[in-house]
Order: structure tokens, then C-alpha cells, then sequence
């Protein structure tokens, strides 16, 4: 499939401007007001104590803000924090080159933490608990291990699949958020805070087309109003109004509850060749010529949450609402029957 408008993942031209965008401090932060609250609890707590924050759990979908929020409590705590990956620690001895280089009250962020090697795992445990390493020097009968000691520092892990965590990883964070959908209201806000830092001029309405149409997700948010304003600026007046709004996002094929071309070919997909579910995932895959995982977890949970598809036992189906959006008749003999009644 092509490159999607509405996707949650950065790509790397946009990372300078993104970077620009994203707030420096709990102030500016929008949305997400249980965990800015408890989180600024925990901040004061610290620096009340003059100790480094817990280490700190972040999980929910992509583009909710985990790697912004890394930030932003670097600022707050006022020192550095140190940005990385699970899939780019492949060793020990690349966990270690970052652990000793890390000052007394540094972060380490690391993203897709679920993703780091069980060996790594096995070295991060102590480094956590005891601000300790544990190292192998030599091989054979003439290794001996070492122990480093660490300043005390705080590591916030982002991951979109906290499931995916081992049990003693998960258990050795302290603190631990889930980063929800953003509201209308809160799209709203930052799509307003977006444009003013871009110099773009919006009016309300043209605010809320785009805020109720970016899925719940500040990046999609950020980067259709980088779109809206490319169309205001060669087919309209520089100024995003409602009409440019909806002109361009007509345009970009978003429709007005945020899903794209791909969405509704997972969804018209579902109806037209399996007669709306039961499907299973890997059958899905193969229709759509796309990856399990991607479906699982690139266009499933929004569908999910708009009540379009439900999972089951039996594999995934297509709602009457989903129907009713596509406008496609919605039949009750259309769905298999129930556990119960294909017994009779």
C-alpha cells in the first residue's frame, strides 16, 4: 500500500519540524490530564527529595506523545536525556557504551522497549534496581565478570505492545502510564498551537474539520494541517477556512471521521469478499496483500474504537455500522448465526 496521509509513524523528513511543534514542558503539554497530573505529582516528589524520577512506563498507540513526554520530563527535571531504541541495542556492549556515558539524574528514553534482546534484558535488570553492571571480560578459563557501578538515572520506556513486555521488565518500572486517544476538544487545542507555531492562519471552523478528523492522534493531527495548509497556500487564499479544510482533505481522501483509503479497503474488503466475518487475520492479510501485524496494529485499533470491527473467537467482523458508513445494506441474515443456534 502507499504511503498513508493519516499515518501514526514519523518519517524522517518530518522530524525536524515535528521537533519544533511538540511542547518543552508540562504547561504546554495538551491533553492526557490524568497522567500530567499524577506525573507532575511524582516530579515535585522527586525534586522535593533531590532524587532522580522513578523509571517511568509509557504505552498506547503510536503518535500520542510517549517520546514527547520523555521530554518534556527531562526539562522539568532539568537534565539530559539520552534517546534510543530497542531494535538498535543488539548487545550488551551497546547498552553498556550508553549506560557509562549517562550522568548522575540523566534519562535514557528508549522506544519500542519491548523490542530489546533477552540478553540485554538480563544486563538492564541490575542497572535498574542497583544502578550496577555486570560484565564478562575474557572468554574461557580466563573470564571473570565486573561490576561497574552507574550514577542513579531514569529510564522511560515507550512501547505501542506492553504485552509484549517480559514480566520482569514490566515489574521493574515504578511508574507506569497508558497514553489514550486524544478528544475532539484536545485536537482542537493542539491543532490551534500547531498552526500558530507554523504561522499559518485558521479560522474555528477550519480548526475542527481537521482536529475531528485526525483520529485521536496529535502526529496525524500536526501533519494534515501541514497538508491543509500546502492546498490553502496554491488553490486558496493562505487561509485555512472550513470550505479549504474539507476541499483538501476531500482531496487527501479523508473522510469526516478521519479513515483513509486504506481504512475503508480493510473494511470493504471484510464485506465484499467474506460477508463481513468472521475472518481470520492472517486470511485478511493475504486478501490484502499486507502484513498481519500491520493490520493488527496499524488499522485495527481505530476501526476498533469506532465500533467498525469486533474481534471473536472465530476471527474479526464487520459491525452494522461499518455497513452503514460504507453505505452498504446491512442484512441480519448476512451474519453467521451464533454458537448457540447452530446447534439447532
Amino acid at each position: 500500500m502507499p504511503e498513508r496521509i493519516l499515518s501514526s509513524e514519523l518519517q524522517s523528513e518530518e522530524a525536524s519540524i515535528e521537533q519544533n511543534l511538540r511542547p518543552r514542558n508540562l504547561s504546554e503539554y495538551i491533553g492526557q490530564r490524568r497522567v500530567i497530573e499524577n506525573l507532575q505529582v511524582a516530579l515535585e516528589a522527586a525534586q522535593g527529595r533531590g532524587e532522580p524520577l522513578d523509571h517511568v512506563l509509557l504505552y498506547g498507540p503510536p503518535g500520542l506523545g510517549k517520546t514527547t513526554l520523555a521530554h518534556v520530563i527531562a526539562a522539568e527535571m532539568g537534565v539530559n536525556v539520552k534517546i534510543t531504541s530497542g531494535p538498535v541495542i543488539e548487545r550488551p556492549g551497546d547498552l553498556a557504551a550508553i549506560l557509562t556515558n549517562l550522568r548522575q539524574g540523566d534519562i535514557l528514553f528508549v522506544d519500542e522497549v519491548h523490542r530489546l534482546s533477552r540478553t540485554v534484558e538480563e544486563i538492564l535488570y541490575p542497572a535498574m534496581e542497583d544502578f550496577c553492571l555486570d560484565l564478562m571480560i575474557g572468554k574461557g578459563p580466563a573470564a571473570r565478570s565486573i561490576r561497574l557501578n552507574l550514577p542513579h538515572f531514569t529510564l522511560i520506556g515507550a512501547t505501542t505492545r506492553i504485552a509484549l513486555l517480559t514480566s520482569p521488565l514490566r515489574e521493574r518500572f515504578g511508574v507506569m502510564y497508558r497514553l489514550d486517544f486524544y478528544d475532539v476538544e484536545a485536537m482542537q487545542a493542539i491543532v490551534q498551537r500547531s498552526a500558530s507555531i507554523l504561522g499559518v492562519p485558521i479560522d474555528e471552523e477550519g480548526t475542527y474539520e481537521i482536529a475531528s478528523r485526525a483520529r485521536g492522534t496529535p502526529r496525524v493531527a500536526n501533519r494534515l494541517l501541514k497538508r491543509v495548509r500546502d492546498y490553502a497556500e496554491v488553490r486558496g487564499e493562505g487561509v485555512i477556512d472550513q470550505e479549504t479544510a474539507r476541499a483538501a482533505l476531500e482531496m487527501l481522501e479523508v473522510d469526516e471521521l478521519g479513515l483513509d483509503v486504506s481504512d475503508r479497503r480493510v473494511l470493504q474488503t471484510m464485506i465484499d469478499k467474506f460477508d463481513g466475518g468472521p475472518v481470520g487475520l492472517e486470511t485478511m492479510a493475504a486478501a490484502l496483500s499486507e502484513d498481519a501485524d500491520t493490520i493488527m496494529d496499524v488499522y485495527e485499533p481505530y476501526l476498533i474504537q469506532l465500533g467498525f470491527v469486533e474481534r471473536t473467537p472465530r476471527g474479526r467482523m464487520a459491525t452494522r455500522r461499518a455497513y452503514e458508513h460504507l453505505g452498504v445494506p446491512y442484512s441480519e441474515s448476512d451474519q453467521p448465526p451464533s454458537k448457540q443456534e447452530s446447534l439447532f
